[in-house]
């Protein structure tokens, strides 16, 4: 990316965000414009004896449950981790049906398809054996590389996809940037 000028080009070099909570809370303010996702709950956390917190919780434009993760850098554990969530949501659908009837009524929470739920990683970057994995797994899981250029635009971009049940399509998202919130 180049910002122009009078006097010519200079490149605007990408960086990442300082905390991972700065990514989170980016892409949670503006969640359907960027990954096209209804924000059901953000640090959603887990009753059960391993604990965790899934750091978004939401769903899709088919109305499938989709869990975010989010990583600063590159995290070799963020695709496990994102696992271990979705095995959480799916032996717990009671759980996941009330925050959506709670959120968003009745009619949303008898529409849920479960045959589809997502994993969507935002990270700074994935290392090949991620996009591997994710070629290779059974589940939709996207592998989804954030960064910011100056201090007014963000990009995301799609490292690795792969949709685990035929016949259900993703909404193409092409993250364009744009404009940071104040």
């Amino acid at each position: 990316m180049f910002h122009t000028t009078e006097s010519g080009m200079t490149e605007v070099m990408p960086r990442r965000a300082e905390a991972e909570a700065d990514v989170q809370r980016l892409v949670e303010a503006h969640m359907e414009t960027l990954l096209g996702v209804r924000l059901l709950a953000s640090e959603y956390v887990l009753d059960c004896l391993d604990g965790g917190r899934i750091d978004s919780l939401g769903l899709d434009e088919n109305n499938a449950p989709v869990i975010v993760e989010y990583k600063r850098g590159t995290d070799a554990g963020a695709i496990n981790q994102g696992l271990y969530y979705m095995a959480w949501l799916m032996s717990h659908r009671g759980a996941f049906r009330r925050l959506v009837r709670d959120r968003l009524g009745a009619s949303a929470a008898s529409r849920i398809l479960w045959s589809a739920p997502r994993l969507i990683c935002v990270a700074g970057d994935f290392t090949r054996y991620d996009a591997h994995a994710v070629r290779e797994h059974r589940h939709n899981i996207d592998l989804v590389r954030y960064r910011y250029f100056g201090s007014e635009h963000f990009g995301l971009e799609t490292v690795a996809s792969a949709t685990g049940v035929p016949g259900v399509g993703k909404r193409s998202r092409d993250a364009r940037p744009g404009p940071l919130p104040a």
